[in-house]
């Protein structure tokens, strides 16, 4: 990664933050993204890079006509882009039944019609020079529908289609796209889930809090875009489950049927 210039959405906590941190280490230069500034800020002084390897740039990936103009921003400060790391989501904790129809919105936009957005317009860039690297995160969800997640795991399915399709698009032209799917993570996402009416879930769930250390997944996750892997799966014994469903489909189902909501 040394020089390469990274754009990470999400930056502020979680993985992306913990994918700032690695790819610092490795060399890269950096875009972090996030709604909030100070905790972007904060993530760059702990890269200890040179204000002129790091761009905080503040976004809100919901500001879907905006896109363009935060893409010339990074052109303006670096010139080129060569990865798009896409983190910023927010999952859910609310039945089909009971969860109201704004909440399955919010989590579209913000999971899916955001990424798309900024993918499509860094995309022209990116083709015009012949490479560039889409790595968007997913999770085990978006292979996998479970209980109390079904915008979550809509948004993420959805990713799925979206970036299998680019990436048989732009192969020829030298483009890569590497999916990723983690288990649990030990992040706060839990704390920001939506619940049935779209109030913030506020509590970290036992398996979240048990999870692989983000600097961890952060780690596998950078080997495996450079070993040019398209769908990678990270986390613990949670991610066999997606193997399981390839060849168990139906054992799955059984499975997430009697399996407690969390």
């Amino acid at each position: 990664m040394n020089d390469k210039v990274v754009w990470i959405t999400g930056a502020s906590s979680g993985i992306g933050e913990a994918l700032a941190l690695e790819l610092a280490h490795r060399g890269a230069r950096l875009v972090l993204s996030a709604r909030r500034e100070d905790e972007l800020r904060r993530v760059a002084n702990a890269t200890n890079l040179p204000p002129t390897h790091v761009l905080v740039l503040p976004l809100d990936m919901t500001d879907l006509s905006g896109m363009a103009g935060y893409v010339q921003t990074v052109m303006d400060h670096f010139g080129q882009i060569d990865y798009v790391f896409q983190n910023a989501g927010i999952t859910q904790r609310g039945s089909v039944a009971e969860t109201q129809l704004p909440v399955y919105r919010q989590l579209m936009e913000l999971n899916y019609f955001g990424v798309v957005a900024l993918t499509q317009a860094v995309l022209p860039h990116m083709l015009g020079r012949g490479q560039g690297h889409f790595v968007v995160t997913s999770s085990v969800a978006g292979k996998i529908g479970t209980k109390q997640r079904s915008g979550y795991c809509a948004s993420k399915h959805a990713l799925h289609g979206f970036f299998d399709a680019l990436r048989a698009e732009t192969a020829e032209a030298g483009l890569r796209v590497t999916t990723i799917c983690p288990g649990y993570i030990r992040t706060p996402i839990s704390l920001h889930a939506l619940d049935a009416k779209g109030q913030k879930h506020a509590r970290m769930d036992a398996n979240q809090d048990k999870g692989m250390d983000p600097a961890e997944c952060a780690r596998q996750i950078c080997q495996a875009v450079l070993r040019g892997r398209e769908e990678v799966y990270v986390g613990g014994v949670e991610t066999l489950g997606i193997y399981l469903a390839r060849f168990w489909p139906a054992l799955v189902r059984r499975i997430v049927r009697n399996r407690p909501p969390e």
